[in-house]
């Protein structure tokens, strides 16, 4: 009995100083100074605590790799994060310099559009002054025949007043016929001179009439040639307007629709089994480029499905804030075709 208790107490000292020990290590504390001399005990206890001890040391240094793997392993997981979000904030600089760019471009737009409206209201402008010359010339035109008019009917009065005077004439010629000859010489002399006045009057008349009749339609004829060359020329500047309207829309579509196919790449995920594939996909969005709809139309099932699961997480895509421009891409068509570095 007494050689059993001596060799249970060391044990049992062993196996706590053991115990300790592990503890120690396991909060980091050093034991690099030199541990006070114990008492001796027997040999076999001596034996067993050497043996423990080892076994330790070994647990340690096992303890102590676990965690320096784990330090690695986190510095690594927190390497690999950082490399993503400086790609991430990368992407949004360069996705937020495109869009600075094509505001500026779109501002241009808008202001080359502007010039060429105000060039085209100028042009109205002209052509409304040459309108209110036409309408003046037309009003004096009006006015000449107006004057010519009395001038016929004051010829008619005088015909008619000769007329008269010439029946008056020969009344009294007929009623002085026994009396002096000289008044009658006198009387015919009178009746001589206001014939040929009247002659002379009334060629006067007709020639200045027929002068006027000749203006007037060199007028008329000039006014309509001018006008329709005005015509033609508003036309040719309204088609050449119109087509660089058109033309500078469609730059702006391809470049809003470009911005679009981007967004879509840079959120497809994709593996070697989509190289060389495709997948035709429709969209349909909101005023402020919120994804109403997709619909795949046809093409390989994996891009496809890649390409709606890029566009679900995009939310929201790329538009113009014209209208117009708006209008040709909310219902746009799409070839996805995934890309590899």
């Amino acid at each position: 009995m007494a050689d059993k208790s001596d060799v249970t107490l060391p044990l049992s000292i062993s196996a706590g100083i053991h115990i300790g020990v592990i503890i120690i290590l396991a909060l980091g504390i050093d034991f690099s100074h030199k541990p006070e001399p114990m008492q001796q005990v027997s040999a076999p206890a001596v034996k067993a605590v050497m043996v423990d001890q080892q076994k330790v040391a070994n647990q340690v240094e096992k303890l102590k790799q676990e965690k320096r793997d784990a330090e690695r392993r986190e510095q690594e997981r927190q390497a690999e994060l950082e490399r993503k979000a400086q790609e991430a904030k990368q992407a949004r600089e360069r996705e937020q310099a495109q869009i600075k760019q094509l505001e500026q471009e779109r501002k241009q737009q808008e202001i080359e559009t502007q010039k060429a409206n105000e060039a085209a209201k100028l042009a109205q402008v002209k052509q409304q002054q040459e309108k209110e010359k036409a309408v003046k010339a037309e009003a004096d035109r009006k006015l000449k025949e107006q004057e010519r008019k009395v001038a016929e009917d004051a010829a008619q009065k005088a015909a008619e007043k000769r007329k008269v005077e010439e029946a008056a004439a020969a009344k009294a010629e007929t009623d002085r016929k026994q009396k002096e000859a000289e008044a009658k010489a006198k009387a015919e002399k009178a009746k001589a001179d206001a014939d040929a006045k009247a002659e002379a009057k009334a060629k006067a008349d007709a020639k200045a009439k027929a002068d006027a009749k000749a203006k007037a339609d060199a007028e008329a004829k000039a006014r309509a040639q001018q006008e329709q060359e005005m015509a033609d020329a508003l036309a040719a500047e309204q088609a050449a307007l119109s087509q660089t309207m058109n033309k500078q829309m469609q730059s702006e579509v391809n470049k809003y629709k470009s911005m679009i196919m981007s967004t879509i790449q840079r959120n497809l995920i994709v593996d070697e089994s989509m190289r060389g594939k495709t997948c035709q996909v429709s969209v349909r969005l909101a005023n402020d480029g919120f994804v109403i709809s997709s619909q795949t139309q046809g093409g390989d099932p994996n891009v496809c499905r890649a390409a709606k699961a890029a566009i679900l997480k995009a939310g929201k895509l790329p538009v113009s804030p014209d209208p117009a421009v708006y209008k040709e891409l909310k219902d746009i068509n799409l070839t996805v075709s995934p890309t590899f570095n």
